[in-house]
């Protein structure tokens, strides 16, 4: 994805942005990847989890760049460079401000959409840049799967791109005539400040469940980032699922701050501002999605979406609410709405890739996402639920048990292999996934993912439904450093087409 054109900065202007001591020079783009400098670059040299990024200082300014900024650490490691230095306690924070300033601060000429939450970020930011795109908006989205900038498309390396690359991302948008902005906000890039300094329009909550514990190390901890999506500083307006203990405590404490910039909403028929009730499910042929009504404050929405489960429901709900919550009519709405209703195509989210066996490949890869996910598909064969999951290395390792006990709950058989072992043993992993399997219950472990799925498809009775979890959209298996090539929908696709060659 090219760059955005940047306009002149003065440095002075920058200095007095971060209250340092005035240098003189002008700059005309801002980079923190020394191997991306253009000339006249402002390089942002931020300390890693391993090396100090003022390493390359010497090589950024050979590349062009008119300027660095770093911190006191990074000025010692760069030494004398020839260009001016402006140092601050802590660059990774203020990168977004310097960026953004430099860009134009193009969030400001943005209505900007942000999901937080364990499970349903994806499907919610999709449905949202759905509804938007109906209503004629020009869109950018930014999240797990890929980067959508007004029609040109990237895998996305990050839930939440890091600080400059993100501020690039919205300056790019705004060139190409972009209007709205649909981002997903990862807990890891709240806690890291990642997304200053924008403050969204509108922020939503889908839930919060057991993930990521490895780098927040408690649940306070990872509720605390989330949560700071809906203070003053990152959001305008905020709408908050309260069908779990976290969304309500959210939701009282946000509305204790700012009574009048929070609406609830909720499933479940818990008390909250808006309501959604089901009122058809199974709409499509393969038994998937459902219509459902939304009301509140703003009015009566009647709609629907195709893509299977009540938590899919939940997401569709939130999307429709928080582009109200925006400012948009709801006639308008359910005028945009009425034939088409909520139903992107959400790349590895409950994504259906055959029908004899009914097989399914989702992201799910923790336990209330796979419980969730297990419910959805339950009743859409007569025979047994087979499910195929792993865990994945050097995270959360509390929730391995868990996740392998709730398919012994919910299932009728579990295929136990890896997912992304990362730097761990991946036979330890498995084990500790196999420990939570109560005795009696039948699962069969093979640690080779592509033949697991391929034996799984295989071996399935015409009438089983299949689950194979935990990696969703994604095409690349991270075996101890190594790079492995595996896309669970074609490698299920694959068998599928293999099963009906055979019978």
């Amino acid at each position: 994805m090219k760059r955005p054109s940047a306009p002149s900065t003065e440095l002075s202007d920058v200095a007095l942005l971060l209250n340092v001591d005035a240098v003189d020079g002008v700059v005309t783009g801002v980079s923190s990847d020394n191997r991306e400098i253009e000339p006249g670059d402002l390089f942002i040299a931020i300390r890693g989890a391993t090396v100090h990024a003022a390493r390359f200082a010497a090589d950024a300014v050979k590349a062009g760049a008119a300027a660095v900024l770093t911190d006191a650490e990074g000025a010692q490691i760069a030494g004398e460079l020839g260009v001016p230095v402006l140092v601050v306690d802590d660059p990774a924070r203020v990168a977004g401000l310097v960026a953004s300033s430099c860009l134009g601060r193009p969030a400001e000429s943005l209505t900007s959409f942000a999901v937080t939450g364990t499970n349903g970020k994806t499907s919610t930011a999709y449905m949202i840049d759905d509804i938007l795109t109906k209503l004629g908006a020009r869109t950018g989205l930014i999240g797990t799967v890929e980067v959508r900038i007004a029609g040109e498309t990237v895998p996305a390396a990050l839930t939440t791109p890091q600080p400059v690359d993100l501020q690039q991302m919205l300056a790019l948008l705004v060139e190409r005539g972009g209007s709205h902005l649909v981002m997903e906000t990862s807990s890891h890039a709240l806690a890291q400040g990642r997304t200053r300094p924008i403050r969204f329009d509108v922020a939503g909550f889908t839930n919060l469940t057991q993930d990521h514990l490895d780098y927040h190390k408690t649940f306070e901890e990872y509720y605390r980032a989330k949560a700071t999506l809906f203070d003053e500083e990152h959001s305008s307006r905020g709408v908050i699922i309260v069908d779990d203990e976290w969304g309500r405590r959210l939701f009282e404490e946000t509305k204790a701050l700012r009574p009048d910039a929070v609406v609830s909403l909720s499933v479940a028929g818990n008390d909250a501002d808006w309501q959604v009730m089901a009122t058809d499910r199974e709409i499509t042929a393969g038994g998937a999605g459902g219509h459902f009504t939304v009301e509140g404050p703003g009015g009566r929405l009647e709609t629907f979406t195709a893509l299977p489960g009540d938590f899919n429901i939940a997401n569709a709900a939130l999307a429709a609410v928080m582009v109200i919550e925006s400012g948009t009519d709801v006639d308008t709405l359910s005028e945009v709405l009425k034939d088409s209703g909520i139903s992107p195509q959400v790349p590895g989210r409950m994504q259906v890739v055959g029908q004899r066996p009914y097989t399914v490949v989702d992201f799910a890869h923790n336990t209330d996402a796979l419980v969730k996910a297990m419910v959805a598909v339950r009743g859409k064969g007569s025979g047994k639920l087979i499910v195929l999951t792993g865990a994945a290395g050097d995270r959360d390792r509390g929730k391995r048990p868990m996740m392998a006990a709730a398919v012994a709950q919910y299932a009728d058989m579990a295929v136990i292999t890896d997912d992304d072992p990362h730097s761990e043993d991946p036979a330890k992993i498995r084990r500790e996934m196999i420990a939570g399997i109560p005795q009696g219950f039948s699962y069969v472990e093979i640690g080779d993912r592509e033949k697991a799925i391929t034996d799984t498809v295989l071996g399935a009775a015409p009438d089983d439904i299949i689950l194979i979890a935990g990696r969703g959209h994604e095409t690349i298996q991270d075996v101890a450093g190594t790079a492995v090539a595996i896309d669970d929908r074609v490698v299920a696709r694959r068998a599928l087409a293999r099963r009906m060659e055979e019978e």
